[in-house]
């Protein structure tokens, strides 16, 4: 009988692949988290400077986009060869 030798499958993601899809996870996460943003003193009072704010409006979706593209980045990077 002639043994026969199978070859380990590939697998579709390797651990820095993972590692980088945690690292997105975790920005847009912080970007969701700054979105949510403060709250007013005087629940009776709208505070268009608190609502409005630049973390709020700007920081904040620039966050969770460079998040999406971090996770593009994890899912199209291709292991590195090995001999």
């Amino acid at each position: 009988m002639t043994e026969t030798k199978q070859k380990p499958m590939n697998t579709l993601f390797t651990k820095e692949n993972y590692i980088w899809m945690i690292i997105g996870a975790l920005v847009i996460a912080l970007g969701m988290v700054l979105m949510s943003g403060g709250k007013n003193e005087n629940p009776a009072v709208f505070d268009t400077n608190v609502v409005y704010s630049t973390t709020r409006v700007t920081i904040a979706p620039i966050l969770i986009v460079v998040g999406l593209l971090v996770e593009v980045y994890a899912i199209f990077k291709k292991p590195k060869q090995t001999a």
